[in-house]
């Protein structure tokens, strides 16, 4: 009933309230009867079903997961303070009189990095005679802390500069740009390229001691790539473990190599791709399972339309798949027994592998080649299973040489058979640093400045 009240006779008004306490009390009966409702259910024990306009709830069990938590939040971290100034009101401003108490009720952090000086000290020294017996006495002066050797850049500054180059991977010149702009110093493209060949003559002990390392490892990751010295290709080589990395420049991309830094007496597991070089490693070998699948997948896109090839190559990854996924034996067992169960496992999948290719080996189909490749190389395909330190793939390796194939992206390799020994001393260095989680400068510093 629509009235407009303002113009509204009594008559009508009269009618409206008549009509809205009929509205009221049509109200207060649907209360009483909700009201009934929801004592009752409460006397059954609550509701069996939820009345219709109530959202149901998920069901128990859905493929709905939770959100994981995060280890640590993403916001920003507020640094310890250097310095802390207060800002204060001393005395107020309209009367004039000193205030008294206080409390913090803002607080906002400066980060900054100041002005740099280069600090030039002269250590004079002065020669003095006796005068009794008229012998003349100088100070024997020690600053293997300072600096090393004779060149006249302390210790900070030359780890400052070979951390510009190898972790920074800058050019020798924008590294002598830098010295100019940020610290005021002016020197030579030669002394730096001295300074930093003098961190690598003070790591060389470190650096033989990382290959003493690596012939001891339970199982190392090898491969090389492409670098340049004075324009001429070669190789820089890389033998890494999980908390070690050592690198190498050789002209040749050759068995010698791997013989050179392995030894003979290496007695772990040398995983690496398929390339021939590592097969003059005689001993326990790990086969990239990566590059086999890459090629696979490659081989897929050439004959998409090629059913048997689509079929046997889900068969052999179907294969891999269930030799990553094994578990290991049971751990109630011994070590001797526990080892025994891996191998027989490692021979299982060996059968189950040979039983797909097979019938492929040394045919004209399109798999032929990489069935040809699996049986050569059968007994180094599931090493992993039976040892549980060993990855199927070559990964480590590969991602241990992305930093050097970077910095050859942009210094274009070295000059001289110096600068690629140089650039495999640091390279070491650095990344084991980097992979053992010390701070590149400080591990560097320290080194210079350990008495030799």
């Amino acid at each position: 009933m629509k009235v407009e009240v303002e113009q509204a006779s009594r008559a009508e008004l009269i009618e409206l309230v008549k009509h809205l306490l009929v509205r009221v009390q049509t109200l207060e009966d649907r209360i009483q009867e909700l009201a009934a409702e929801n004592e009752r259910l409460r006397s059954d024990g609550g509701p069996k079903q939820p009345p219709p306009w109530v959202k149901a709830n998920g069901a128990l069990g859905s493929d709905k997961k939770e959100r994981k938590k995060r280890a640590r939040g993403y916001g920003r971290h507020r640094q310890a303070p250097t310095t802390v100034i207060e800002h204060a009101v001393e005395q107020c401003p309209q009367c004039h009189v000193p205030l008294e108490g206080g409390r913090e009720v803002g607080r906002r952090q400066v980060i900054d990095v100041p002005p740099v000086r280069v600090e030039v000290t002269d250590h004079v020294v002065v020669e003095r005679q006796c005068p009794q017996c008229l012998k003349e006495w100088r100070p024997e002066v020690d600053l293997s802390s300072e600096v090393v050797g004779k060149p006249r850049i302390g210790i900070h500054l030359q780890t400052e500069v070979a951390v510009l180059r190898e972790r920074l991977r800058l050019p020798f010149r924008s590294i002598q740009d830098y010295l100019k702009l940020r610290c005021g110093l002016a020197v030579s493209v030669g002394e730096v390229v001295s300074l930093v060949r003098g961190v690598a003559v003070r790591g060389g002990v470190e650096y033989a001691s990382l290959g003493a390392q690596i012939k001891a490892s339970a199982v190392v990751y090898g491969d090389e790539r492409g670098w340049r010295e004075n324009g001429r290709n070669g190789y820089l080589w890389s033998f890494s473990t999980p908390s070690v990395r050592y690198y190498l420049y050789r002209r040749r991309r050759a068995a010698t190599v791997v013989a050179e830094v392995i030894g003979a007496e290496f007695e772990g597991v040398l995983v690496s791709d398929f390339y021939a070089g590592y097969n003059i490693h005689e001993g326990w070998h790990q086969r990239c399972w990566g590059h086999l699948l890459r090629d696979i997948h490659e081989l897929k896109q050439q004959h998409a339309e090629d059913a048997e090839v689509l079929k046997w190559a889900a068969a052999v990854r179907a294969v891999y798949d269930k030799a990553k996924a094994y578990a290991g034996p049971s751990r109630r067992l011994t070590e001797v027994e526990q080892l025994g169960a891996r191998r027989a496992q490692q021979h299982a999948f060996e059968h189950e592998l040979m039983a797909v290719c097979a019938p492929f080996v040394k045919t004209k189909q399109p798999m032929s080649v990489l069935c040809g490749r699996v049986e050569k190389y059968l007994p180094e395909m599931f090493m992993f299973v039976a040892d549980p330190r060993v990855a199927p793939d070559n990964n480590a390796a590969e991602r241990s040489l992305r930093g050097p194939v970077v910095s050859r992206k942009i210094s274009g390799g070295t000059r001289s058979a110096q600068g690629s020994e140089t650039k495999s001393v640091l390279a070491s260095l650095f990344g084991t640093w980097l992979v053992q989680g010390r701070n590149v400068y400080e591990a560097c510093r320290q080194m210079l400045a350990a008495p030799t």
